[in-house]
């Protein structure tokens, strides 16, 4: 049985694919930003956001945010578990250490 977190995460993910599929990153990143600050703390779907916001960066030809999510990647691999800088969207332009405001329906699917 899945809890509400992982239905929101993979809700998140599905728009952001589906915006993807249409080559259309501007509308995937806010889905992506969900994603990432829902699933921060699980490595492989923290990893799977970064990798598609690498996928958006490249649909962009924005090759800071390339760059950026590369580097991210490993690190959501490793150290989701041990830490992790809560409501930060993950993005390239963001720091990596920098928690950030969340809505309360975020607070709440986190718990």
């Amino acid at each position: 049985m899945k809890t509400e977190l992982h239905i929101a995460i993979e809700q998140a993910f599905q728009q952001a694919r589906d915006a993807l599929a249409t080559r259309d990153p501007q509308r995937a990143y806010p889905w992506l930003e969900r994603a990432h600050i829902l699933s921060q703390r699980l490595p492989l779907l923290h990893t799977r956001s970064h990798w598609l916001m690498l996928k958006a960066g490249w649909q962009q030809g924005d090759y800071r945010e390339v760059t950026g999510q590369a580097l991210r990647m490993p690190a959501a691999l490793l150290f989701s578990r041990i830490w992790v800088p809560l409501g930060n969207t993950g993005r390239a332009r963001v720091s990596a250490l920098k928690p950030m405001p969340m809505s309360e329906e975020l607070r709440q699917l986190l718990g």
